[in-house]
């Protein structure tokens, strides 16, 4: 039982089903079918024996030893559970209820059924560890999908090594169809990968050469060289891992009151179980009309025993989390605890930050227009001057003008000015380009129509004229609308917008999204400070969502901090209560979604268990409850709860 302290479907003085199954002892008597099916064989000839009324059978003490050996394959091992519980101290476990049953079955000459206690029971216990260690495989599956080997270069020569020998620095390669084991840096110009493993998306991605490859991706189409910048440990998916993993571990608030009631709930109800037994006793010496048999009334304390083990609500309820954090892994969704499944199920007004959340992060070119010059000739001086910069208003110049097939011409000078823009001199002209202050400050005119507008503007001067301008713009990511849309159908309307941006950039964004408040020009800590005053609004559950980097304060300071991750985001990971691996925004109604659904499965889970107890509870005390239809409702109201926990894992979200 030294095992049951460090499962977390396990519970002092309750059930511990699924301690059993984790342990390499109980994985093989769970695996075993050959005692109960002894077992078995030997109780149902009994029965025959019995009721045929063979006369050697009648003997004194045969029919006795001959249910005591059909006891012996199933009764031992919880007698020996029983036992190493009472010296831990856990004194109210489980296997004390099915001992004590068992032994008072056998004392009031119901034999069959002290063997059917324990044998319905074994077997009951054998499907649930299947059930439940089914489960944790299917998790553990998903997720850890890294290799075990790979080829890396060495002294000009690839070696087939482990994942674990390789160093940062060195160069590994992976064939097609094969899955990377560590994260590095791609070497070949471009190449596609599978990203599902890490995304839960099944549209393939394509990476350039000097981008980031990361664990548990697999390759199509050609073999790829990468050269690894993180040790095994320390890859994306050995994060994700140690994620999921220690997230089990992070208990629901539902969770917790289980376990503490199961604590409380077993010695109460062997207290009853006595009362049963005793208090007709006293009533039968008082009041002289009321004949007590105690047989009849130790049958039926009996009966409430066994029915009263809490096992369908000890082990589904943990194991319903389990599966809700499975799902949402699959989902590219990664909750840090089933107390944070519990805890989006509340979220009433969202909060988004703009930049990198719901837009791509990424300027586009939205709009051109030239003077006196040609727009090929403002786009190839544009692409002169622009196509060393790495600044991204200058990186989305380029690639627009390079869309335009627009052609460089030779720049002879060029002088950055900070804040400001460029001075160069293309083809024998002076040319300016950067931003409206740039030009107002040379003394050149711009247009009232591009110093009025609230798209970010890239203006171009040619000898001391205006030449012409582009507007550029963050671009929504394409689930945007969406994440908007699935959000107020959950019935969440209560949507704001935070942003550092200009409040008219802002407003615009917002009033294509629907979203009824935005707030621009915002630094961090005035971020800060409008979560805090949103969350100390009574009746106000706030959910933040932002990239994960700078807005590490918002994503604390929020009831739920859910964060972009992207592939491989430290800062995501570390902030976040949760993390949506996809990037993508309509990805928080999934999240809620999959909460909402493990609530609704554990709120089942207990509601059928602790009604179909009660009712046969209430028949046991009455004596319209046998021991076989105690052991039947236990043990099948536990694996009803189980697979009902588990077919959130079949889900699609």
């Amino acid at each position: 039982m030294k095992e049951a302290e460090e499962c977390g479907m396990h519970t002092q003085g309750g059930c511990c089903c699924c301690g059993k199954s984790d342990s390499p002892k109980h994985a093989e008597e769970s695996s075993s079918i050959a005692w109960p099916i002894i077992s078995f064989i030997l109780l149902i000839a009994g029965l025959i024996l019995r009721h045929t009324g063979m006369e050697w059978f009648s003997w004194q003490g045969v029919e006795l030893v001959w249910f005591m050996i059909a006891f012996l394959p199933v009764g031992l091992p919880v007698i020996k559970e029983a036992w190493e519980a009472a010296l831990q101290k856990y004194y109210f476990s489980e296997f004390s209820l099915m001992v004590i049953a068992s032994i008072g079955a056998f004392c009031i000459g119901e034999y069959p059924e002290a063997v059917a206690v324990m044998l319905f029971y074994t077997i009951g216990e054998t499907l649930q560890g299947h059930a439940v260690s089914r489960a944790s495989r299917n998790i553990s599956q998903l997720l850890d999908v890294r290799p075990e080997r790979t080829d890396v270069l060495r002294e000009g020569v690839y070696v087939n090594v482990a994942p674990q020998e390789i160093k940062v620095g060195e160069q590994i390669e992976v064939k097609p169809g094969e899955r990377v084991s560590l994260d590095g840096v791609l070497l070949e110009e471009r190449a596609l990968f599978d990203t599902s493993a890490l995304t839960g998306e099944s549209m393939p991605r394509t990476i350039n050469k000097g981008e980031e490859v990361l664990a548990g991706m697999i390759v199509y189409g050609q073999a790829v060289h990468i050269q690894v910048n993180r040790p095994f440990e320390q890859s994306a998916l050995a994060r994700i891992l140690t994620l999921v993993k220690d997230a089990s571990e992070r208990k629901a608030p539902t969770e917790l009151f289980i376990r503490r009631f199961a604590r409380i709930y077993t010695p109460v109800v062997i207290s009853l179980a006595l009362l049963i037994i005793l208090i007709p006793a006293l009533v039968g010496m008082i009041v002289p009309s009321f004949h007590y048999v105690f047989s009849d009334w130790l049958y039926r304390g009996l009966v409430f025993l066994v029915i009263s083990c809490p096992c369908a609500l000890v082990i589904s309820v943990p194991l319903g989390y389990f599966g809700g954090i499975g799902a949402a892994s699959r989902a590219g969704i990664l909750f840090k605890g089933g107390n944070y499944l519990d805890a989006i199920t509340r979220v009433n007004t969202i909060a988004f930050d703009k930049t990198g959340t719901l837009t791509t992060g990424r300027f586009e070119v939205i709009g051109m227009k030239n003077k006196d010059i040609s727009g090929s000739e403002l786009l190839g001086i544009l692409l002169s001057v622009e196509q060393k910069s790495t600044h991204p208003v200058a990186q989305a110049v380029v690639r627009y003008a390079t869309k335009q097939k627009a052609a460089a011409v030779a720049v002879s000078a060029m002088h950055e000015l900070a804040g400001h823009g460029v001075e160069a001199v293309v083809n024998g002209r002076g040319v300016l380009v950067g931003n409206i202050r740039l030009l107002t400050e040379r003394g050149i005119n711009v247009p009232e129509e591009v110093s009025d507008s609230v798209a970010t503007v890239v203006v171009c001067a040619v000898d001391g004229e205006y030449a012409g301008h582009l507007f550029l713009s963050d671009t929504l990511k394409e689930d945007a609308q969406e994440a908007v849309t699935r959000l107020k159908k959950l019935n969440i309307t209560d949507i704001t917008l935070l942003s550092g941006d200009k409040q008219q950039i802002v407003d615009s964004f917002a009033g294509h999204l629907g979203i009824d408040k935005a707030y621009g020009n915002l630094l961090p800590e005035d971020k800060a400070t409008r979560i805090e005053q949103m969350t100390a609004e009574p009746d106000r559950f706030v959910a933040f969502v932002g990239d994960g980097l700078n807005d590490a304060p918002v994503l604390a300071l929020s009831d739920v901090g859910i964060a972009m991750g992207g592939l491989g985001s430290d800062a995501a990971i570390e902030s976040a209560d949760i993390v949506i691996q996809t990037d993508q925004p309509s990805k928080v109604a999934t999240a809620i979604i999959i909460g909402r659904t493990t609530r609704n499965i554990v709120r089942q889970n207990i509601v059928g268990a602790v009604g179909v107890k009660m009712l046969v509870l209430l028949a046991g005390a009455l004596g319209y409850a046998t021991l076989w239809g105690a052991v039947f409702a236990d043990v099948g109201v536990a694996l009803l709860a189980v697979l009902n926990s588990v077919r959130i894992l079949r889900k699609k979200f």
